[in-house]
């Protein structure tokens, strides 16, 4: 069930919470996401650094967790911000990792909301690889 109106105030709060509470002692860059899902829930996330910089965890991963872990389902709309150091609050989007991610887990007709205006993952993950190239 979705709403038929698209959340990005509450989206825009809860990512700026989820950064809030991003650990990056290293960029210093630090990113919240949060999404509303198929079933009307907003789930947020926020990046977790790591001197193993390769183990990092992106927001839209640990966001993805909180979908699973608080009953799953599909992502109906998405959004990210950035902050480096204190600097400026800013509309990102996703990096090419984070972006498979989305479209994995993405609803019929995922909006993101992009510093360019409302796309859909198409727009962002043009010919993405998923379910379809595995014939599951």
């Amino acid at each position: 069930m979705t709403t038929n109106t698209a959340p990005w105030s509450q989206l825009e709060a809860a990512a700026a919470a989820a950064l809030s509470g991003a650990y990056a002692p290293y960029s210093k860059f630090r990113v919240g996401s949060a999404a509303q899902t198929s079933d009307g829930r907003l789930i947020s996330g926020c990046n977790i650094e790591n001197a193993a910089y390769g183990v990092t965890l992106c927001a839209e991963c640990s966001m993805v967790g909180q979908l699973f872990a608080t009953g799953g389902g599909t992502l109906e709309y998405f959004l990210c911000f950035g902050q480096l150091a204190d600097g400026e609050l800013e509309l990102i989007t996703p990096c090419g990792r984070c972006r498979q991610i989305l479209f994995e887990h993405r609803g019929a007709n995922l909006q993101i909301k992009t510093a360019r205006g409302i796309v859909g993952i198409e727009d962002l993950l043009p010919d993405a690889f998923g379910p379809q190239n595995l014939n599951v």
